[in-house]
């Protein structure tokens, strides 16, 4: 599936504090995305758009383990975050949330307000405004499925549906 994203770029070594601040964090996530990114972005949350995809340097989501850094994200519609690479607890956290994480060689070539279009397949690919295309590492498919699920909660719910109904027709029976 084929869809048009407007980049915010971003530098290296985004950590998880600046996307989800200590300070906000008894408020929920509703009350933390006002403020994701505002020591890089100030004006990331009040303008950012559903559909809208992240593009970083290497280490995005460094630092501490918290849900709440991707689930931000989330909040706020993000639609994608391209980045050479990533921290490792963040990047399981994204996908059990269903924030779909491509890890992207040649993401510094995407810059801040271009349009581009992804293709979310195993092995994705971002096409930049002049047509090339940025080829991403493959994505495994239990991952993929998650993202395209909204997190593993959901994945679990739909896996569980027909368990359930067969469950309830032999206690009928």
């Amino acid at each position: 599936m084929k869809r048009l994203h407007r980049v915010w770029a971003l530098g290296a070594d985004i950590d998880t504090d600046v996307l989800a601040p200590g300070a906000y964090m008894k408020l929920g996530v509703e009350g933390i995305a006002p403020h994701c990114l505002e020591r890089v972005r100030p004006e990331f949350a009040a303008n950012v758009k559903p559909g809208d995809v992240i593009v970083a340097g290497p280490g995005f989501g460094i630092g501490s383990s918290r849900e709440q850094a991707a689930q931000v994200l989330v909040q706020l519609c993000i639609a994608a975050v391209i980045a050479p690479s990533y921290g490792g607890l963040f990047f399981r956290n994204a996908f059990n949330v269903g924030l779909l994480l491509l890890t992207c060689p040649r993401a510094h070539e995407l810059l801040d307000g271009m349009h581009v279009t992804t293709e979310i397949r195993t092995a994705p690919v971002v096409v930049a405004p002049d047509g090339d295309v940025l080829a991403c590492e493959n994505i495994p498919p239990f991952l993929l499925e998650m993202a395209q699920a909204g997190g593993l909660v959901n994945v679990l719910r739909a896996r569980a549906k027909p368990v359930q109904s067969e469950s309830v027709a032999m206690v009928s029976s």
